[in-house]
């Protein structure tokens, strides 16, 4: 546009020296030169490029046209004002970790559950611009939705869901199930504001500092029960094995006592001497039933 504004400068300079005499028979040069530079001017403003990932959105004395212009080289209306749009994925991060998320300071969301607790969570929210509806939202919004739709919409649908569930299970059993809940509120609304929710993540959820401490003795204590438990069981199949094996020398005792006679038991007896007296260099007395001593001497 300032070169276009340049050129008709130009041209009306012309109009104006070509009433001096002195300088006037430069007039022509200069009308010339004033008419190449707005028609320079034109098609360079009638030219514009849209890069991908962006739309353009157009704008004629201010009034936002419904045609939306695709990413590539186009040809316009030199006196459209094109507005880039972003279309691609972007993240807006809400932490209490300073410098981590869109703001520099603490700006996690502080809610309140069933049982009256504050807690506190960091979340992400992936979206997107819909392409057919940026005119909409330049009218509507402006190009700083973020601030205006995003940001405002998803800490209060976060609070507004939060209340139907206690500190303790929002933390751990019912995290999911809360996630889901609040994507489907906040996926609706954004819709109907021209924004796409692909995705929302609770990145964190932090308990006030009393409940942490109950969890963490409550989690301990179910370890040592388990222990415990695990120690017991152990004992029993301990005292189990001793059982059995008790039972089992029992039952051979009882079996050797059924089955021996004495007879059997003196042929054994005699069999072990004859054993012992095949022995080099030994000497054996032996007392026998009788208590008769029979010596056996099988030194050489």
């Amino acid at each position: 546009m300032g070169l276009i504004a340049f050129g008709i400068l130009v041209f009306l300079v012309s109009l104006g020296i070509k009433r001096n005499p002195e300088i006037g028979k430069y007039a022509t040069i200069v009308r010339l030169a004033g008419i190449a530079t707005l028609l320079i001017g034109i098609l360079l403003k009638s030219i514009v490029q849209i890069d991908a990932g962006n739309i353009g959105v157009q704008l004629l004395f201010g009034k936002v046209q419904n045609r939306v212009l695709s990413s590539g080289l186009h040809f316009i209306n030199p006196l459209v004002e094109v507005r880039h749009m972003d279309v691609k994925t972007q993240n807006y991060t809400m932490s209490g970790i300073h410098d981590e998320g869109a703001k520099s300071s603490d700006d996690a969301i502080r809610v309140l559950t069933a049982d009256g607790l504050e807690v506190t969570i960091d979340l992400t929210v992936l979206y997107r611009l819909m392409s057919s509806e940026a005119p909409r939202i330049v009218k509507e919004t402006g190009a700083d939705y973020t601030d205006k739709i995003v940001r405002p919409l998803t800490r209060t649908k976060i609070r507004d869901n939060a209340v139907y569930y206690e500190a303790v299970a929002l933390y751990s059993s019912r995290r999911d199930e809360f996630q889901q809940r609040i994507f489907k509120s906040i996926e609706e609304d954004f819709r109907k504001r021209g924004l796409l929710l692909e995705q929302l993540l609770v990145r964190n959820i932090t308990l006030p500092p009393s409940v942490k401490a109950t969890i963490e003795q409550k989690i301990n204590a179910e370890q040592e029960a388990q222990k415990m438990q695990f120690v017991l069981q152990k004992e029993k199949q301990e005292a189990e094995r001793k059982r059995v094996e008790a039972q089992g020398i029992a039952d051979y005792q009882r079996i050797i006592n059924q089955g021996l006679t004495d007879k059997q038991l003196q042929y054994e007896q005699i069999k072990a001497y004859l054993e012992l007296a095949k022995s080099e260099n030994a000497k054996v007395i032996v007392m026998g039933k009788g208590n008769t001593p029979v010596i056996l001497d099988t030194k050489n």
